[in-house]
This record gives structure tokens, C-alpha cells and sequence, in this order.
């Protein structure tokens, strides 16, 4: 077995791909926005060619399209392929921190530049684990119009029988000024992720989601749930999007039902939060908006 100290040693040895970057073209094609629009209930037929849209849905554009014959096991891009390959095979999105300096436009072509930024391990209380930050930086009409930093944790298998390892809960916030309630079904999950090319099996494959990955169901997708959370939180928003920071902290399931929560803490600035059905903080997100 792999001692802690070659495990660091091998995640080290990857440091060479710090500040490699990678380009990603999009046509921001108007079928899709009104496909992304339609999965989050919007009227799709309001956009138009040239339509500014949402400050957030940049996300959902400029997919890794990659061979089905460099698919991994679990539906990911076997590892090098795309990203670093780190020696862990569990990943998931943990934080964004986001800045918005303009929009995407339907029909307006884009790009995203991605630079690995640091590459970490850690021995943390769950186990072996190591931290992928890259930062993206989408242009289009020769303009930056948002930057976004990101950290996903790659963590070992559980062993057969046993079930993953996830953080203790945590009590929701009972300060909220408003509140949505929505239910995760499998057809919003599958549109989500058919939406934004993720083929990772434990968003629609219960079985390995499971039997292979430990969890009791299969997994609410991160940035499905990002994106509903300012999506709620623009609703009520006293000005322009500025940044958002969030920090997901425990997984949510398909089928379940969660609150998305806010409140205003002054006057250019808001928390949101996300609790599932007992009460446990899942989520947490700071918007800032322009002065």
C-alpha cells in the first residue's frame, strides 16, 4: 500500500502542469440557450440572436468534448486527458470564486481559457485527497466578461461495502429573508447534465453511484446547484451581479428536495445558502453586487 508520504510525492511530481492553460471555443449557439433556458423553466422563445444572457450561465457553455474512446469508468475523461492526472479516481466540484464583468450574447461566438492555478494534496479526516484549482477566463467581443476560479477534490475509493466518507452536518442558517423550495428530479438532473456534456455516473447511474462510489444515491450535480442558487438569488437582487463565492459542503441526491435561501447583509451584498430535508447546510454562496 501507498504510504502518505509517496502519495504527496506523487501529487508534487504533477507541479509541471501549474500554469498550463487550454482554449475552448463556443458558438453560444441560440438552440442551446433556449435549451438551458427550458430545463430552468424559463420562456426559451424570449431569446433571441444577440440576447444578453444571464451573468452566471457562462458555466454551462464550452464543454470538453473528448472521444468516447478517453472515457473513464466513471464517465470523466480518463485522467491527462483533459485534466491533470492526479492518482485519486473520486472528483467533485467543492468552490468557485467568481467575478462577472459583463455577459455571453446568443449567436455571439466566445472562448474560455483554463490555467491549472495549484495542485495540492492533503491528508485531511476523510482520507487521501488533492485539490485542482483552475481559473477560467471567458472573453467574447475581444473583452474579458468573466473570470472563474475553481477547486475540485479528487478523493479515494471507499472501500467495497462501506459508504463514502462526507462532512458532519451543519445546521442551516435561520436567518432567511426569502426562500425557494425545489425538488431535484432525475429529468432536471439528465437536462442539466445532457445540457453541459458531463457524463459523470454518479448524476444518473444509481448502481455505480452506489455499489462503487459509496454514496446512498445517486448525486445532485454542483454546478446545477450553483447555478439555481444565484439563479434564486437574482430574483430578489438589488443591483448588477458583481462576484459570487460558494463553497458546496455536502452532497444533495437526485429525488431530494432542498430549500435555496438568502438574505440581504447590506446593501450591495447577499448570502444564500442551501439546506436539504433535515435542516443541514449544504451550501453556502456570497453575491456581491455593483455600487
Amino acid at each position: 500500500m501507498q504510504s502518505d508520504e509517496d502519495f504527496i510525492n506523487s501529487v508534487e511530481a504533477l507541479k509541471p502542469f501549474v500554469g498550463s492553460k487550454s482554449v475552448v471555443e463556443d458558438e453560444i449557439a441560440l438552440s442551446v440557450v433556449r435549451r438551458i433556458a427550458g430545463m430552468l423553466d424559463e420562456d426559451f422563445n424570449a431569446y433571441e440572436v444577440g440576447s444578453q444572457l444571464p451573468p452566471h450561465w457562462f458555466g454551462m457553455f464550452f464543454p470538453n468534448v473528448t472521444k468516447q474512446s478517453d472515457i473513464g469508468p466513471d464517465g470523466h475523461p480518463n485522467p491527462g486527458v483533459v485534466l491533470p492526472p492526479i492518482p485519486l479516481p473520486r472528483r467533485m466540484g467543492a468552490g468557485r470564486r467568481v467575478n462577472i464583468m459583463g455577459t455571453l450574447k446568443a449567436g455571439v461566438p466566445a472562448t474560455r481559457t483554463t490555467e491549472v492555478v495549484a495542485i495540492t494534496p492533503k491528508i485531511a479526516r476523510t482520507g487521501r485527497i488533492a485539490i485542482l484549482t483552475l481559473r477560467d477566463t471567458i472573453e467574447t467581443e475581444g473583452q474579458v466578461i468573466a473570470t472563474d476560479e475553481t477547486d475540485a477534490i479528487y478523493r479515494e475509493m471507499p472501500p467495497p461495502g462501506e459508504k463514502s466518507k462526507i462532512t458532519p452536518p451543519v445546521e442551516a442558517p435561520a436567518n432567511a429573508e426569502w426562500s425557494d423550495t425545489i425538488t431535484l428530479t432525475e429529468a432536471l438532473v439528465f437536462r442539466y447534465s445532457a445540457v453541459t456534456w458531463n457524463a459523470h455516473r454518479i448524476h444518473y447511474d444509481a448502481d455505480y453511484s452506489r455499489d462503487v462510489e459509496g454514496y446512498p444515491a445517486t448525486v445532485q450535480n454542483g454546478g446545477l446547484t450553483m447555478t439555481l442558487m444565484v439563479g434564486a438569488a437574482l430574483k430578489r437582487a438589488p443591483d448588477q451581479l458583481d462576484t459570487f463565492n460558494v463553497r458546496l459542503t455536502r452532497p444533495v441526491h437526485v429525488g431530494d428536495t432542498i430549500d435555496i435561501c438568502g438574505a440581504i447583509t447590506d446593501q450591495n451584498n447577499m448570502n444564500c445558502w442551501v439546506s436539504d430535508k433535515d435542516g443541514a447546510q449544504c451550501g453556502i454562496m456570497e453575491l456581491g453586487f455593483k455600487k
